[in-house]
């Protein structure tokens, strides 16, 4: 582990010691409120900039847009993705951004945290109840409900799948609104959703036409991952060519690029490679199956609601596999590469 991760894991460890208890919510109190309350503005708090874990917000939008369809949501959040993967989402009002170097752009960073006190809200939901940052601008939101993001023992006890990063936010509204004298919720958790436009699912089946140049349907790899969670070429070689033994009849097979531009193919599946989030989500929605490791990209395959396989060695699949309909998460530590394949048909059947 390098110097600066080092410095940055045990300042994380030395925040959340000093926040743990900032805020705890009291998920059993007994608001005695004589009517429900009428919600129509939420800040949702998810104080981070990288792709998996903003997509991973989305399930909770899309249950406020199902349960407030007229509520206007506010998202405090880091860097400049968020406004890209929630463009189409016309429930969200305002995406307050901190810079990505805070200690660099001292202003804007300031500016952030008081335009999260200066709004009065209905809600406020803090997203990760181990985010310090989170934790602190959740106390310092104005706000008549406030949530801090921790879980109730008894929705670990009612959910089985409570653990999931995407699906204990969306328990935790159902239950605190539940406690404010709304209708109890046991629907299924929406899947993750980019909100692909029409135009952007023909520009992607588009751009696979073109790289395959063929009729044939697509199965579409991605051979990336960072540090651990990232498969070695001596891994990912004789899986491709057991790939190619099986679906090269029937299926194309490409290779979608990470932006650092490598492959642990060393090339040898035609590519595709761009920098456009949204871009990307239409070439993986214009594909039958996504094969993947945990990863960012994982999380967006997943969100443009296209069959994921994902691939995990040292992350949970039950904290952050994917669910949407035909995905399933395969731990490779004790798994052959002949149960890869059957869950790969399933998908395709999917």
């Amino acid at each position: 582990m390098g110097g600066l991760k080092k410095v940055n894991v045990v300042r994380r460890n030395i925040m959340r010691s000093l926040t743990r208890n900032i805020g705890v919510t009291n998920l059993e109190k007994d608001f005695k409120l004589k009517e429900k309350p009428e919600i129509k503005r939420i800040l949702i708090i998810r104080p981070n900039k990288r792709l998996g874990n903003l997509l991973l917000i989305t399930p909770l939008l899309e249950e406020v847009n199902e349960v407030f369809p007229n509520c206007k949501i506010d998202i405090f959040v880091r860097g400049g993705l968020a406004p890209i993967l929630f463009e189409n989402y016309s429930n969200v009002d305002r995406i307050i951004k901190l810079p990505g170097k805070p200690f660099k752009e001292l202003i804007k960073y300031s500016l952030a945290w008081l335009s999260v006190k200066k709004k009065r809200y209905d809600m406020v939901i803090n997203v990760v109840n181990s985010s310090s940052s989170g934790r602190l601008s959740t106390k310092f939101a104005t706000a008549k409900f406030k949530h801090f993001g921790d879980v109730s023992d008894k929705i670990k006890e009612m959910y089985a799948d409570s653990n999931h990063i995407a699906k204990y936010p969306v328990y935790n509204f159902r239950y605190f609104l539940s406690k404010l004298g709304y209708e109890k919720n046991d629907t299924p958790v929406p899947p993750l959703n980019l909100r692909l436009s029409d135009k952007e699912l023909e520009q992607g089946r588009q751009i696979v036409k073109d790289i395959v140049k063929n009729d044939k349907k697509t199965i579409a790899i991605f051979t990336f991952a960072t540090g651990d969670k990232c498969y070695k070429p001596e891994w990912w070689n004789p899986f491709y060519e057991r790939l190619q033994s099986e679906y090269a009849n029937d299926y194309n097979i490409i290779e979608i690029l990470p932006v650092e531009n490598v492959s642990q193919i060393d090339f040898k599946a035609p590519t595709y490679y761009s920098k456009e989030i949204r871009e990307i989500g239409g070439v993986m929605a214009a594909c039958e199956v996504f094969i993947g490791a945990d990863s960012g990209m994982m999380h967006l395959a997943a969100a443009s609601l296209v069959p994921t396989i994902g691939l995990f060695s040292c992350t949970h699949p039950a904290t952050y596999g994917p669910y949407n309909k035909g995905s399933e998460s395969i731990n490779t530590n004790n798994t052959t590469m002949d149960s890869w394949i059957e869950s790969i048909n399933k998908a395709l059947k999917a």
